[in-house]
């Protein structure tokens, strides 16, 4: 079954709990389990329910950084569907998911911290979330200073580094607007032993299939292969300033 069809087949919200499976219950019309959502945020939860949890976050964080520029655009809306590829059938629900999370009264923190619980074993995983809100941000070609600053605060709650902040929202920018190092994670008198490590540990950790073991949804694979290229990318370009192969 599709992520879709486990989202949207009325089990979501008890399988993943917490303010995440409210969004789904408040859609679906069912309460939420009270006992399993206070105790899923800090369990594992398996391979299933990362990627419902995954999936959610990305909508309702998405909705929420809309909320918090304003308004939404065509861009943005074009950039929503290629980050979540929703075949065209689950578009509907999909839409009811993200003017739930719109609604809603709460702010974004509640569930940026339930994903940071589910997945503090997977930061990398957390990384790819925030890539794709950024993603969609940066849609319309500019980063706004709102966004800039939901996305920083995300990336906070999420205990991410400062180059895993760069990786992810560095998806869009044009390259003489990124800083290879940081993006790799080293400092620009780093040796080319230890680039070469860091690179070769950056690309192991963001193989694609490896995010999916970890939780990452078949359906993200196309924003995972983005980062990967970017880590490629400047990895490339710091090989050709300083000559070494």
């Amino acid at each position: 079954m599709s992520i879709w069809g486990k989202i949207l087949g009325g089990a979501a919200g008890f399988a993943v709990g917490g303010p995440l499976g409210a969004i789904i219950g408040a859609v679906a019309g069912h309460a939420v389990d009270r006992y399993r959502a206070t105790q899923v945020e800090g369990e594992d939860g398996g391979d299933p329910t990362r990627s419902i949890a995954f999936t959610i976050g990305v909508i309702v964080l998405s909705a929420k950084m809309a909320k918090a520029d304003g308004v939404v655009t065509r861009d943005e809306i074009d950039a929503f569907k290629q980050v979540f590829r929703v075949p065209a059938h689950e578009t509907g629900n999909v839409s009811k998911v993200f003017n739930q999370a719109r609604r809603d009264s709460a702010g974004f923190e509640p569930y940026a911290r339930q994903l940071a619980g589910m997945f503090r074993d997977n930061p990398v995983v957390l990384e790819e979330l925030l890539s794709c809100l950024a993603y969609i941000a940066h849609a319309d070609g500019k980063l706004h200073p709102s966004e800039e600053q939901f996305l920083h605060e995300v990336s906070e709650i999420f205990s991410l580094s400062k180059a895993a902040f760069e990786r992810a929202t560095s998806i869009r920018r044009a390259p003489d607007e990124t800083d290879p190092y940081q993006l790799i994670g080293v400092s620009r008198d780093a040796s080319d032993s230890d680039i070469k490590s860091a690179y070769r540990k950056l690309v192991i950790e963001n193989h694609p299939d490896k995010l999916m073991a970890q939780g990452l949804p078949e359906e993200f694979i196309e924003a995972a292969n983005r980062k990967l290229a970017a880590i490629n990318a400047a990895h490339d370009t710091i090989q050709k300033e300083r000559g070494f192969t």
